[in-house]
């Protein structure tokens, strides 16, 4: 008797963020961009008296603004995501992703001005994190210092030579991503929890 093969559903967060993400892309593109900028990004000038700012200080993390930008994104977290999902679980993955959304979302109310969308922060938080895979509490792997170095820092460098603000969401995100790493070490020796 032939064994049949199933898909399975391996990265519950990883997978449905992705979903939701390009489901947010499509309502973009089905109302002519009107989703993208009134639900799925949030403005420099988001005014806390507006309940609708609330919710957007985590949709923005869905909303992208080209096909480029959504598959760069989802590219990266489907890559890295799963790995660590298994290592920490959905639960701790979910969290990281909502700090990271409302902590960019609250810098870009607080001191930019134009818009922010896309997972980008959350991308480079999983990036970062990713670099503590087989840390050991009371260390600091190499490989932290050298993503560091490469992503974070040239991230820096180009945020000094132009406003950009998706600079400060990479910057934001890995610096979570960097702090969840050392908070969770000693987890990371005993996977899942």
């Amino acid at each position: 008797m032939k064994r049949r093969i199933r898909l399975d559903y391996n990265a519950p967060f990883c997978l449905s963020f992705s979903f939701l993400a390009m489901a947010a892309y499509v309502a973009g593109i089905a109302t002519d961009g009107w989703a993208t900028m009134n639900i799925f990004s949030i403005s420099g000038s988001a005014w806390f008296g507006d309940w609708a700012t609330y919710p957007k200080l985590i949709l923005h993390a869905f909303g992208h603004a080209s096909a480029p930008h959504l598959f760069a994104n989802l590219t990266v977290l489907l890559l890295v995501g799963p790995l660590l999902e298994e290592m920490y679980g959905a639960g701790m993955l979910l969290l990281l992703s909502i700090l990271t959304a409302l902590l960019t979302g609250l810098i870009m109310i607080f001191f930019f001005s134009g818009s922010l969308l896309g997972a980008s922060g959350i991308v480079f938080a999983f990036i970062i994190l990713s670099s503590f895979a087989n840390a050991r509490s009371g260390t600091i792997p190499l490989t932290f210092i050298l993503i560091c170095l490469i992503f974070l820092g040239g991230e820096i460098i180009r945020a000094m030579g132009q406003d950009n603000i998706a600079q400060f969401a990479h910057i934001a995100g890995g610096v979570l991503g960097g702090a969840s790493g050392f908070l969770m070490a000693k987890r990371a020796e005993k996977p899942r929890w």
